[in-house]
């Protein structure tokens, strides 16, 4: 399947804040809520039309004035991208840089100053048996909520660059909903959701049992303090053929750590 910057990460101070963490957050039933409430403004749902259709992901807003992260395959081969804010807004972004071989992209939502930037954490303190709660929008359901554990860590992914043989991005999803059909990737020598094609990349992800689906991918993986540990890429599916399976507790995330060391990058126009 599929916060505004900490420290140095960034050299846009100007127009980045970091919202504060979630506090008293201590039990799993009370942070869960609590976690949603805070970092939920700072999630949007990205639309990416393409020649071939529509897709639905999810994005993750790091500065006030628009700009934000999500996956470079939700937005490969994009004509337009809308993004549709918590509070029901739905603004035109521009693709500023993409680095594929991270899967990884930075948009910029046009003519706004406003939006809630998430605060990015710290993605190398992050431990098996972490508590975390994942915030996206699976087959278009906007701002939905699911949670688990860390359940590893350095796990290798490997991706596809760009759509090509065997993906169905942009085709509609299940019930009739707009979602993005899951993004074909290799796990343990073996290929889930499709052919990943020739030209692909590996990261080290961390391992979540939250449900991941369809639409996930691009929003946040997040801890108990409400900051950004991940960003969603890919979802092991329930069936063998992928295609229209569900989660099976098996969601990897690229470390945010990788996203910060990324953003100069993606400000410069990323790679193709």
């Amino acid at each position: 399947g599929t916060a505004a910057l900490v420290g140095g990460a960034t050299n846009h101070s100007s127009t980045s804040s970091v919202s504060a963490p979630v506090s008293n957050a201590a039990t799993k039933s009370s942070g869960v809520a609590a976690v949603a409430k805070a970092v939920s403004p700072s999630i949007v749902e990205v639309q990416a039309s393409t020649a071939a259709g529509q897709s639905t992901g999810s994005g993750v807003v790091i500065t006030k004035n628009g700009e934000i992260v999500t996956n470079n395959h939700v937005v490969s081969g994009a004509d337009t991208v809308k993004v549709k804010t918590s509070d029901g807004r739905t603004l035109t972004a521009d693709v500023v840089g993409t680095d594929p071989d991270k899967d990884l992209a930075l948009l910029k939502a046009r003519d706004v100053k406003d939006l809630k930037p998430a605060s990015l954490g710290d993605s190398s303190k992050v431990q098996v048996g972490d508590d975390v709660v994942a915030i996206g929008s699976p087959e278009g359901l906007t701002g939905t909520v699911t949670s688990g554990i860390v359940s590893a860590l350095n796990r290798d992914v490997t991706v596809a660059k760009e759509p090509g043989k065997g993906q169905d991005q942009g085709q509609p999803g299940p019930e009739g909903r707009g979602g993005e059909r899951p993004w074909p990737f290799e796990f343990g020598g073996e290929q889930y959701n499709g052919d990943t094609g020739s030209s692909k990349t590996t990261y080290k992800a961390i391992q979540t049992d939250a449900s991941l689906n369809p639409g996930n991918s691009g929003g946040a993986l997040i801890n108990m303090n409400g900051q950004i540990i991940g960003i969603n890429s890919a979802m092991y599916p329930t069936g063998s053929s992928g295609g229209d399976s569900g989660s099976a507790g098996l969601g990897f995330s690229i470390p945010i750590n990788t996203v910060k060391a990324d953003l100069a990058k993606l400000r410069g126009g990323g790679s193709n």
